[in-house]
């Protein structure tokens, strides 16, 4: 068929051309799979290439074939690798023949061969194409099209085009310099040209970068035909409509494509924001008054572009400065803040043009300012009003001016203090509440959200009377009314509609007396309506949490009955929202709720107990808690809450996922019951105890819920009273008086829940309980020994003076219990250094002179414990320990030299504490041991740069371009690390470097958090993040996250390599363990391929990442494997 089909097309009559055209692009298009493929390239490749070489075809003829062709390389470019010389040898020529359709084909053509092409054929290519652009001889259409395919095939080949660099940029910068006035098409090729380098090969342009940054910013005004008059134009900001017959912009040439070159210029420059996120300083002092000035531009496509690019500045520094707060002069955000005056100045200009697009183009502008900087326009709020104002108003405004107009509002009032609106909201208010009125329901939906907000500024706080807001109240009012009582509308309209009459009725309701019965009715009706209720429920909760304490008699019966209805709901926002709006009322208005709804609230809220849902379980107990404290509950509600929210309670008190928040409500719960009358101290105590003891059902209790119970029996304990306390102390002690080998269980706990009770009470009344609690150090069982440290310590900072003394001296005379008594010791410390206490002088030197004693132990875990102690004595010491532990940084013992850094790494924390300053001049001494001779002090300082870049980033910024060369060389495998050990029969290889290339990877992943514009991503990726990936199993796995971040945050460095990165991905996902593999294997194996295919959804995210022919394949292969594509799609619906 194909050989017929060729044949019509290459020699048949002209009318059956197109048909056998058509017919051979169907069949490629088609071909079920590669052996069928491989039979029809065979039969066609030898003919299309004669249709292009043959002199004697017609253009048109040549332009069929280059088409087919063009679709067969781009989809079999692999399978024919035996013909790519030939190909090549016959495509190139036809960049020089005259016809221009011809060398148009040829440049996809050659684009779709090169994604293909070996290293050495493309190097080949791209050679002969500079040979020809040097030739000045060369006619311009000819030279013009070899730009535009040195552009194709960077595009094509991404960061393999970056060897070529060297010859072809300086060429392209030529041609822009010296291009003949009317030649403005070379001008635009060549600088789409380097837009493209600059995105696919981010890491050879970086030496071309400054040069053509000044290119792009010298085209960005190139306009050769128009001199601009209005260069004098004073900023006058009185506002005069302009004359119909637009006089300024009567010059119009048809011939002129200038503008062509100009846009080009603004993409190339944008491409250069995106891709270097390291050169944005100096793009503020050098792009942005350049952009700035060029809003005025006058055609309207280019000035799009410049607003596109001015936009991706402002983003690239939003991303730069994520989480960074202090700003000196040189950080890009305090750059930005200096330009806000002449950027509202251009902006305004443009608002007053008559041209839609321009105007939404300035509202998208200020949007990202806003979001960038928030409070930056306090001073400018009166000159953008008219701006705003005629937007909104203006008969001609298209529904998309009017929404991003609104956006920008909504953004501005909700990031500037209120009083800086009031002399203007005159002006503001009226047409955004005629905006309510809008037919188009996204205009209206958004106005009303802009009303939310107005609501909160013009009444800021309800107490202080500063700005008169009555006139506004019954306007905004009755505009939001109306958009509530109406059923017909989006659905979208009708949420907002609620949310927005919830704020009214909070922030006005003590001047809306008369409208109220009206309104609120209306609310509880919606929350009767499945689609509106979560919105209801949630408005309820601002209206009850109302400082006006707003009147609801009208319908509160109705509303808690419905709300308590709610908690049998399976929608989990649903009851989470619930429980928040109960509690706010209950807490508002439980003197007007009986008791018999109370009883029938905490029958619901027994079910939502349980570790299935932590956060519910805590919002739960937190009403119950809420309900039990209201003095005006009967004592039915007690008996309630012991018989069905007691006994799930301490079901989910044996649960090991219980923490945090869920914990604390659990705690306090437990307090709200000794307090309510009905439930006494000894039963309560009781079953906390014989929680702990194991079932039969569940066997022994989690050691997590061990620690659980221990906090609820001290709590219990301490509410209760001194004279219960202290019988439940003595009771603990007899436990562990008795014998101390047999029952496990309970001593375990007896010593947790005295650790508890003495953290909270001084126990020095109860005579030799230190000594108890050490005896327990003797136990066979670990988790006794490490339970006596813990308690030994936490009773210990109940009293400091008695018992502090005690354990320093043990330490320095029981070698065998120093492990314990050092973790006895962190307890106290780590307390200390968390609630703020002042040891005394010679305890810190005892402490520290004891601890530095230990840092050189054989041990590691002694030495952790040591190195954590320190960390935590320096919080509260760091003017004694830091020059200390500086000091030691030279020490001959590697150990101590390891300790002291990790010390260093425990007392960076995210709070802000006396020892940053102290620390921030001496931070390099330690972090550079990065380039220390051993292992351990090199990870150790991977460690400690990793959390100061989680926690304090600033400490390090400046540290970073020369601790990153030394980062990226901590994650290659070193041989010399690499050894085997003999174990008779076979041998084992033991990789000691593994530990420190996981650490190292792992830093590099919180760096892309904190420090995104220090990290250059094109440097790390190859070589550095691809050898992760074909690393080890715990290697692998930070790699994959990495990957997907840098997919995120720089895809045109990944999109760079993205070829390279798909065998080792490839690989891990078609792993396969051995035969013998145990499950342990087998499951870590599963999770580096769901891991592994994370990073490739990511991957595929990217834009342009269709380029890569290997990437492609991947994904059919994916595709195609059923095990593999579920897995895949599982994982996208994450």
């Amino acid at each position: 068929m194909t050989n017929k089909l060729c044949d019509k097309l290459l020699n048949g009559k002209e009318q059956n051309r197109d048909i056998a055209s058509i017919a051979v692009k169907t069949i490629v298009a088609e071909v079920p799979n590669a052996t069928v493929a491989q039979s029809v390239l065979v039969s066609i490749s030898p003919k299309l290439i004669r249709g292009i070489v043959t002199q004697a075809m017609g253009t048109e003829i040549k332009c069929e074939c280059l088409d087919i062709l063009c679709d067969v390389l781009h989809k079999y470019g692999n399978l024919m690798a035996s013909d790519h010389e030939v190909l090549l040898r016959a495509l190139l020529p036809q960049l020089n023949t005259n016809q221009a359709s011809v060398r148009k084909k040829a440049v996809s053509c050659i684009a779709s061969l090169a994604s293909s092409l070996s290293d050495d054929l493309l190097a080949k290519a791209t050679v002969e194409i500079i040979q020809l652009l040097k030739k000045q001889t060369t006619k311009s259409e000819i030279t013009r099209t070899n730009i535009q395919m040195i552009g194709a095939l960077s595009r094509a080949v991404g960061y393999r085009f970056g060897p070529h660099l060297g010859d072809a940029v300086p060429i392209l910068i030529n041609y822009c310099n010296n291009a003949s006035e009317n030649d403005e098409e070379l001008r635009e090729y060549s600088l789409q040209a380097l837009e493209s380098f600059l995105l696919r090969c981010p890491r050879d342009i970086s030496s071309y970068c400054d040069q053509i940054l000044h290119l792009t910013l010298e085209f960005l005004s190139h306009d050769p035909n128009f001199t601009d008059n209005m260069e004098e134009d004073t900023d006058d900001e009185s506002y005069v409509e302009e004359e119909d017959d637009d006089s300024a912009n009567e010059y119009t040439d048809d011939e002129d494509v200038s503008w062509k070159v100009r846009r080009a210029a603004a993409k190339c420059l944008a491409a250069l924001i995106v891709s270097r996120p390291e050169m944005l300083s100096r793009l503020y002092e050098e792009a942005c008054p350049k952009l700035i000035d060029r809003f005025k531009e006058r055609e309207e496509n280019v000035k799009m572009d410049i607003f596109n690019t001015f936009i991706e500045l402002l983003r690239q520094t939003g991303n730069v400065t994520k989480g960074q707060t202090d700003f000196d002069e040189s950080s890009p955000r305090y750059l930005l803040k200096q330009e806000v005056a002449k950027i509202v100045r251009s902006v305004n200009k443009q608002l007053r043009e008559k041209s839609i697009k321009t105007k939404v183009g300035a509202f998208s502008v200020l949007k990202e300012l806003v979001i960038v900087l928030p409070d930056c326009l306090a001073e400018h709020i009166g000159s953008l009003t008219p701006g705003i104002e005629k937007a909104l108003c203006d008969k001609s405004s298209t529904s998309n001016l009017k929404i991003e107009a609104l956006v920008f509002t909504r953004l501005v009032l909700a990031s500037h203090a209120p009083p800086v609106f009031h002399p203007y909201i005159k002006a503001i208010s009226a047409p955004i509440i005629s905006s309510v009125g809008e037919r188009y329901y996204k205009v209206t939906a958004e106005a009303l959200r802009v009303c939310g907000e107005l609501v909160r500024v013009v009444r800021p706080d309800i107490e202080v009377y500063d700005f008169d807001f009555k006139p506004y109240v019954h306007p905004i009012y009755a505009a939001i009314m109306s958009r509530l009582t109406n059923q017909d509308q989006d659905q979208e309209v009708k949420e907002c509609a609620i949310s927005c009459m919830g704020l009214v009725v909070s922030t006005f309701g003590d001047h809306l007396g008369a409208e109220l019965p009206s309104c609120l009715p209306v609310l509880v009706d919606r929350m009767g309506n499945e689609i509106t209720r979560l919105t209801a429920v949630k408005a309820f909760a601002v209206i009850a949490a109302s400082p006006l304490h707003i009147d609801l008699s009208c319908v509160l019966e109705h509303v808690i009955s419905e709300l308590t209805a709610f908690l049998r709901k399976a929608n989990r926002a649903l009851r989470q929202a619930t429980l928040g709006t109960l509690n706010t009322l209950i807490v508002g208005y439980g003197d007007k709720i009986g008791s018999a709804a109370y009883e029938v609230i905490v029958v619901e809220l027994s079910t939502l107990i349980s570790d299935s849902d932590l956060h519910m379980a805590a919002l739960a107990l937190e009403l119950c808690c809420t309900l039990m404290a209201d003095k005006r509950s009967g004592p039915n509600v007690g008996l309630t809450v012991r018989n069905k929210v007691l006994p799930q309670a301490l079901t989910l008190i044996r649960s090991s996922l219980l923490q945090g928040q869920a914990l604390l409500a659990l705690r306090n719960f437990f307090t709200a019951l000794v307090y309510s009358a009905n439930t006494s101290f000894g039963v309560l105590l009781d079953s906390l105890l014989s929680a702990a003891k194991p079932s039969a059902q569940t066997g022994a209790v989690a050691k997590q819920a061990l620690f659980s119970i221990a906090q609820c029996v001290a709590v219990l304990c301490l509410s209760a009273g001194d004279k219960k306390c202290s019988s439940t102390v003595n009771m603990l002690t007899d436990i562990l008086k008795a014998d101390s080998s047999t029952n496990s269980a309970k001593q375990h706990l007896s010593l947790l829940c005295l650790g508890e009770i003495g953290r909270r009470k001084d126990l020095s009344s109860h005579d030799h309980i230190e000594n108890i609690v050490i005896e327990s150090f003797q136990s066979p069982f670990e988790e006794i020994k490490s339970a006596a440290s813990y308690a030994l310590g936490n009773i210990a900072v109940g009293n400091l003076p008695k018992y502090l003394p005690f354990i320093l001296d043990k330490i320095d005379n029981q070698q065998k219990k120093q492990y314990l008594l050092l973790h006895s010791l962190k307890e106290v410390i780590v307390r200390q250094s968390v609630d703020k206490a002042e040891f005394d002088d010679s305890s810190v030197d005892k402490i520290t002179k004891l601890l530095f004693n230990h840092c050189e132990s054989d041990e590691e875990g002694v030495r952790n414990v040591v190195a954590e102690c320190l960390g935590k004595i320096a919080l509260i010491e760091p003017g004694k320990l830091v020059p200390a532990l500086k000091e030691r940084t030279s020490s001959p013992a590697a150990f101590t030299r390891a300790t002291v850094v990790i010390a260093v790494k425990y007392s960076i924390v995210e709070r802000q504490e006396k020892i940053d300053e102290i620390l921030y001049p001496e931070i390099s001494t330690f972090l550079m041991l990065i380039k220390d001779q051993d292992r351990h002090v090199r990870r150790a300082a991977v460690l400690a740069l990793s959390t100061a870049a989680h926690n304090k980033p600033n400490l390090i910024k400046s540290l970073l371009p020369e601790l990153l060369p030394l980062l990226y060389d901590q994650t290659v495998i070193k041989k010399e690390l690499i050894r085997t050990v003999d174990l008779g029969p076979f041998k084992h290889t033991v990789d000691d470097g593994l530990e420190l290339r996981k650490a190292a990877f792992e830093c590099v992943d919180t760096l892309l958090d904190s420090c995104l514009d220090q990290v250059n991503p094109s440097s790390f990726l190859v070589p550095y993040l691809l050898s992760g990936l074909d690393d080890h199993y715990d290697v692998k796995m930070p790699c994959h996250l990495i990957l997907s971040k840098l997919a995120d945050k720089c895809p045109s460095a990944v999109l760079a390599v993205l070829d390279s990165l798909v065998d080792p991905l490839h690989k891990t996902i078609n792993f396969r363990p051995k035969q013998d593999a145990v499950k342990q294997e087998v499951d870590r194996n599963e999770d580096m391929i769901r891991s592994a295919l994370r990073a490739i959804a990511s991957l595929n995210q990217i834009s342009g990442g269709d380029c890569s022919h290997k990437f492609k394949n991947l994904m059919n292969e994916i595709g195609k494997s059923k095990t593999l594509s579920e897995k895949y799609s599982s994982i996208r619906n994450e």
